[in-house]
């Protein structure tokens, strides 16, 4: 893995030198896009709204548009806005980690210590891991704050960037109708929730539509014309919601017999 990212951790008067690297890795196909006449594939041009011509890379700046012209900014222009902020994550505070509403949260990296920050990251870690509280700081990556989580995972450190408030819409442009639910319905539902009720275990989930696409892509290779898949989805007959709920506990309550 390469680093995407280095700096330091700021905890107390403690600085801890580490090294950011990205937790996750897609799972979907890579695919082209391709011209459907000859399966060329598709480039894309960074082009000159005024003159029609593709700019090269390093002709390219970065501005922001105020009072009809443009303020033109560079490294040091990003740097200055915080310098802290870019080279540091100072934890300002301590929190219990089911304060945080998964909505905030965003994307998740592995810190690694760097040059003698072994001793220092050991200890946040062991701390961490002892008090059950998670560090909440905020730190500057390509060009953007974030807030970020820091907490142990698997005998490391894992940095989680989450969302500042600002970021997540409101809920009362989300129009739900309302209903009343009769008790015997509500207790049903609860029973189906408790039947289905068992330990989280993520190896379980696989992405089985990227190795489904595979498969097709594999058989188109060899020539063969796939089958069409024939897929058939059972819903109850009845519009009745009792009826509904019955229908989905019978066949839990026979694969348990």
């Amino acid at each position: 893995m390469r680093a995407i990212w280095s700096g330091a951790i700021g905890f107390g008067l403690v600085n801890i030198p580490i090294k950011l690297y990205s937790a996750v890795q897609q799972s979907e196909l890579d695919l082209d896009m391709l011209d459907k006449k000859d399966l060329a594939n598709i480039k894309f041009q960074r082009v000159n709204a005024n003159t029609g011509k593709e700019v090269p890379w390093g002709n390219i700046v970065k501005g922001y548009k105020m009072d009809d012209r443009y303020v033109v900014l560079g490294n040091e222009d990003f740097e200055r806005a915080s310098p802290e902020k870019t080279k540091i994550i100072e934890i300002a505070e301590f929190t219990d980690e089911k304060e945080i509403d998964s909505i905030y949260y965003d994307t998740p990296y592995y810190l690694q210590p760097d040059k003698n920050g072994a001793k220092a990251y050991n200890l946040l870690l062991d701390a961490l891991e002892k008090t059950g509280k998670v560090g909440l700081g905020s730190f500057v990556l390509r060009n953007r704050e974030s807030l970020a989580v820091i907490k142990p995972y698997d005998g490391i450190l894992l940095l989680n960037k989450i969302r500042f408030a600002e970021e997540i819409r409101e809920t009362s442009e989300i129009k739900v109708p309302k209903a009343t639910n009769k008790p015997a319905e509500l207790k049903m539902a609860i029973q189906l929730i408790d039947q289905l009720t068992q330990e989280f275990d993520i190896s379980q989930y696989k992405d089985t539509y990227s190795a489904n696409l595979m498969k097709v892509i594999k058989e188109k290779a060899k020539g063969k014309k796939p089958a069409k898949p024939h897929m058939q989805v059972v819903h109850s007959r009845s519009r009745d919601l009792m009826e509904q709920l019955k229908a989905s506990l019978e066949p839990v309550k026979k694969k348990a017999s």
